[in-house]
């Protein structure tokens, strides 16, 4: 049987599928940032913490965000050359008298494990936070320097 002469009863229209991509894509980027109306407040079981990672003189330095985070309630271990960061953002307590149009903020449980990327000193690493970011200094093993051996 020759497929020229068999009836189609679908029209492909790009318009559509298009439409549909839009569709499936919203759909996921709506369940990975969910937003939530009047009254409601986010609150992830764990998320992660975005960090920069980068040399300053004889350091590592580590920078996580973590907003709403207090000293307290943040952890940061050091093992086997990777940086643990955990802890937990708390909400305050709920403002009845106020009308929210639109609450985006996460709160909850947060942990990243971060591998470096040089040997580091765990025992000299200093840890702050201000205004949202962790800052973790940690100073740099001693890298092997090149030795030239004299032959006789």
């Amino acid at each position: 049987m020759d497929r020229r002469n068999i009836p189609t009863t679908f029209t492909w229209n790009p318009f559509r599928e298009l439409a549909r991509i839009e569709h499936e894509l919203n759909k996921i980027f709506n369940e990975l940032v969910p937003t939530v109306g009047k009254g409601e407040i986010i609150e992830i079981k764990t998320w992660n913490p975005r960090v920069d990672i980068y040399e300053k003189d004889d350091k590592l330095i580590v920078e996580a965000e973590i907003p709403g985070a207090k000293k307290e309630d943040i952890e940061v271990k050091i093992k086997d050359n990777n940086v643990v960061i955990r802890g937990e953002v708390k909400k305050e307590e709920e403002k009845k008298e106020e009308n929210y149009y639109r609450s985006e903020r996460f709160y909850g449980k947060f942990e990243r494990v971060i591998p470096l990327p040089v040997e580091i000193k765990p025992d000299e690493a200093k840890a702050t936070v201000e205004d949202g970011i962790l800052k973790l200094e940690i100073p740099k093993a001693a890298t092997e320097k090149e030795v030239k051996v004299e032959v006789k």
